[in-house]
């Protein structure tokens, strides 16, 4: 076959004429491999990216005017704001109940740096059962379909690398107890690797060296995918936006929810407390009036150290990456099929073919490869919300392991929580002396969405005491 005219000239334009040194060489199936790929890059942007983030090397200004961002406190700080959240509560059940809350999991990572070969969503977390952290969100949603009575729509971004495993392991579980029809499944976008000279790297003679678009690019697949479609069509306009690593989320926050459409925000964002001035959390600002998130590697020492007059951390406020998002926002940020966010540079050691057409895995960095940040998004609301959550009750992310962030603290968060609950519905849970729980405790997702649900279990299953090193379970 012959490439496409139009195509071609974009190529040659954007001085690229080397992805198709092997044109000839290929037959039908890889010329349209290829062929594919090209055609979803827009050449023009990459003309203009290129030598902006590629050829030069870009820098993280600080702005001048950067102070610490504002945000709603965990708990009400007077009267006043306490019957701003009760008002927000009540919203946001409300719109549960009414069918106006969709959840997103951005689900592209493979289990990798756990040890694990598969999608990272298949990977064994639950403390006692080895529920998996997609059963884990599973069910939380079913509790939830049942406690609002919506058929709530789960959206899971996967990517190119884990598509197929992915929708395949949800088949085997049978969507483990959603119907099939509320799980929509759409793949993340690519970008091209960049060699330091600006030309597009080959992986392979019939493809480019591809890599995920970043977590930023999942705006634009809700677009592609026909994703903000059907939210239009189901009466869908806000966005439960999670990763998958964190099995303690809460999806389901009335007073999350409720304070961002009050706030009339069109993106709000989950804040934690930093537990110190260079935790890898990336710090939320503001700056000529907009919400930012500045991440911890190019805060400055002396802005990361800056304290209070009491002492406490200026720059506090740090980011789980859990977010609500207004649908026509995004659509706003996708009109025509673009991305209207800032691209960042990350250098890595990419796997290229050579001038002799062999694959050559380098030892150094070699290339860019470009990605943008869902975070990005922030300064270009009309309006934004951020609220302090509990950290030990909303974030256990699983990145390693074992040690910070680990498969270990987060069964142990894991536990921790399922005990809290059990107690604050009048249960005895044995403890350590160092106040850990003195047992294995999992309660199914399916069955306590929050403590309304647990006090309602310690009475159907007449619960009073968890014994020292009892194993409970839970389903």
């Amino acid at each position: 076959m012959n490439i496409d005219t139009q195509l071609e000239k974009s190529i040659i334009a954007a001085g690229q004429e080397q992805v198709l040194k092997y044109w000839n060489e290929l037959d039908e199936q890889g010329q349209k491999q290829l062929a594919g790929q090209l055609e979803n890059i827009n050449f023009s942007e990459l003309s203009r990216l290129i030598p902006e983030y590629v050829t030069s090397r870009p820098k993280t200004a600080i702005p001048d005017d950067l102070a610490p961002a504002p945000y709603f406190p965990m708990e009400p700080a007077d009267s006043k704001q306490a019957e701003l959240y009760a008002k927000a509560e009540a919203r946001g059940t409300e719109l549960l109940k009414s069918g106006r809350v969709c959840f997103l999991t951005v689900a592209g990572g493979q289990g990798t740096r756990l040890g694990f070969d598969g999608p990272k969503g298949t990977y064994p977390i639950g403390p006692v059962t080895g529920r998996t952290l997609f059963a884990y969100f599973a069910q939380n949603i079913l509790r939830a379909s049942k406690k609002y009575q919506v058929k709530f729509t789960w959206y899971i971004m996967t990517s190119l690398l884990n598509n197929q495993a992915t929708t395949s392991f949800f088949a085997e579980n049978n969507y483990f107890g959603l119907d099939k029809d509320q799980v929509f499944f759409f793949t993340q976008g690519t970008m091209p690797a960049i060699g330091y000279d600006g030309k597009l790297l080959l992986g392979a003679k019939d493809s480019l060296s591809l890599s995920p678009d970043g977590h930023g690019g999942t705006l634009l697949a809700l677009r592609k995918s026909g994703a903000l479609e059907r939210m239009t069509a189901e009466g869908t306009d806000i966005i439960s936006y999670f990763q998958v690593d964190n099995p303690l989320i809460k999806m389901t926050n009335p007073l999350f929810i409720g304070l961002h459409d009050l706030e009339n925000a069109e993106m709000s964002a989950v804040m934690l407390a930093k537990t110190g001035p260079y935790e890898k959390l990336g710090n939320f600002c503001v700056s000529q009036g907009r919400l930012n998130i500045i991440e911890y590697s190019d805060l400055p020492k002396e802005l990361a150290e800056q304290t209070d007059e009491n002492g406490k951390l200026a720059y506090i406020a740090g980011s789980p990456a859990m977010h609500l998002i207004s649908r026509d926002f995004i659509g706003r940020l996708t009109a025509g099929n673009e991305l209207k966010l800032p691209w960042h540079r990350a250098d890595k050691k990419i796997p290229y073919l050579n001038e002799n057409g062999e694959l050559v895995t380098p030892a150094e960095p070699n290339g860019v490869k470009l990605e943008s940040f869902i975070f990005d998004a922030l300064p270009l609301a009309e309006r934004t919300m951020v609220l302090e959550c509990d950290r030990d009750e909303v974030f256990a992310p699983t990145k390693n392991p074992t040690g910070v962030d680990s498969v270990e603290s987060c069964r142990a968060m894991l536990i921790e929580r399922d005990a809290r609950r059990l107690e604050r519905a009048g249960v005895k849970v044995a403890r350590n002396a160092d106040g850990s729980v003195n047992a294995k405790i999992e309660i199914s997702p399916a069955l306590v969405l929050d403590d309304e649900d647990a006090a309602a279990l310690v009475k159907a299953e007449n619960i009073s005491e968890i014994s020292p090193e009892d194993t409970v379970v839970f389903e």
